[in-house]
């Protein structure tokens, strides 16, 4: 594809599943950015600040209409990546709110901690559900009142999906919990599953999803009254006196974003997911189809190797799997010297892969985008090597 032309002929990216590479576009609108009007936004009302501020709200703007959710009832916030505002919802919570804390055995170690070190530190229960193969999270005779609840709708070492995840919500605020879902691995070619979903919040990294690396928060605007502001700073209030000052999301609804959003924000950043929003929304029909033969040729080839042990069912541009007799660290530093980049251990995801599924280190091949054709015939041939 030629907004990744850059990439060598001999050089395969098999590790989106950490960050996708960048299209073109999305880096030139970073470098229009530094080179053309490089400026604080919603700041300054010089021709640089307005248009960075018509870039930021456009990007708002656009990751609200790639969700469909409606901006009476959400905001757009930005933030430094998935991990942090999860943290950032979860420690800001009112303590009283906050009866029982619940996650799933598949976390990323972003909410498997984080919900962790909520418990502990608010001295409540801590429960970890177990999910299906297919990735349903398991509700059966649950109940989550006073439940903060936080899992992921798509898992990053073999994609599976949480295909329950509407009857999820509907589950935990029927009963008057709170759900924060983590869609950091959903967003780059599984955003739909998430359309007019009805999360008290959903959180993701743009830099997974083509943009550059960025953190964003999408809130119900009524979350933001269960908060207590504890991450304070410059932007976030409307005027400040001796021992007091007036926090904009409270008292200016079209700035209630702000809630999440302390100190400078990464304005270039937020351009360049502007941009890629627009990029990934305009992929065509032949571009996923490419996608999905190259994910199924590369699925096909390894569960078709006797002592190549798959994680998972089913054909997902992320897979991970281990090669009985073979270090998979050996295996990725093997594919690295051919050209091949991939990811090697237990992907931020310890807990199941390693204590409660007891796999040996993985090796992941997360396909994108990005990947060709010659990709997957180059893995085939240095894979047959090994």
């Amino acid at each position: 594809m030629k907004d990744f032309d850059y990439l060598g002929e001999k050089t395969v990216y098999l590790d989106a599943a950490c960050q996708s590479l960048r299209p073109r576009p999305v880096v030139e609108a970073l470098e229009k950015y530094y080179f053309e009007h490089n400026s604080c936004g919603e700041r300054v009302k010089y021709p640089w600040g307005e248009e960075t501020d018509r870039l930021v709200e456009g990007a708002r703007k656009k990751v609200l209409k790639l969700l469909k959710l409606s901006s009476r009832e959400y905001f757009t916030s930005f933030t430094l990546n998935t991990t942090y505002g999860i943290n950032l919802i979860l420690n800001q919570l009112k303590p009283e709110l906050v009866k029982k804390v619940v996650t799933s055995e598949i976390e990323h170690n972003s909410p498997f901690l984080a919900t962790m070190a909520l418990a502990e530190k608010l001295g409540v229960p801590r429960v970890v559900l177990k999910r299906r193969e297919n990735g349903e999270l398991i509700i059966d005779g649950e109940n989550f009142a006073g439940a903060v609840v936080v899992v992921n709708c798509a898992a990053n070492f073999d994609g599976r999906r949480l295909g329950n995840l509407k009857e999820v919500v509907k589950k935990v605020h029927k009963d008057g919990g709170i759900i924060v879902i983590d869609a950091a691995q959903a967003m780059s070619h599984y955003h739909d599953m998430l359309e007019k979903t009805e999360a008290d919040a959903i959180c993701f990294s743009a830099h997974k999803m083509y943009a550059p690396s960025l953190g964003v928060i999408v809130a119900r605007r009524d979350l933001v009254p269960k908060l207590e502001q504890r991450s304070i700073g410059g932007g976030m209030v409307d005027d400040v006196f001796e021992d007091r000052y007036l926090l904009s999301a409270v008292g200016n609804k079209e700035h209630i974003y702000t809630i999440f959003e302390p100190g400078l924000q990464a304005w270039g950043e937020i351009v360049g997911l502007n941009v890629a929003i627009d990029w990934l929304m305009s992929r065509t029909k032949a571009d996923k189809k490419r996608l999905e033969e190259c994910t199924r040729e590369l699925d096909e080839f390894l569960r078709s190797r006797d002592k190549v042990k798959m994680v998972g069912n089913e054909a997902n541009p992320t897979m991970s799997f281990y090669v009985e007799g073979l270090d998979s660290h050996l295996i990725g530093a093997a594919l690295g010297k051919e050209g091949v980049m991939a990811r090697t251990g237990y992907f931020c995801a310890h807990y199941y892969l390693d204590k409660v599924c007891h796999y040996p280190a993985l090796v992941r091949f997360s396909l994108s985008y990005a990947t060709r054709e010659e990709d997957i015939e180059r893995v085939k041939k240095v894979m047959g090597k090994i």
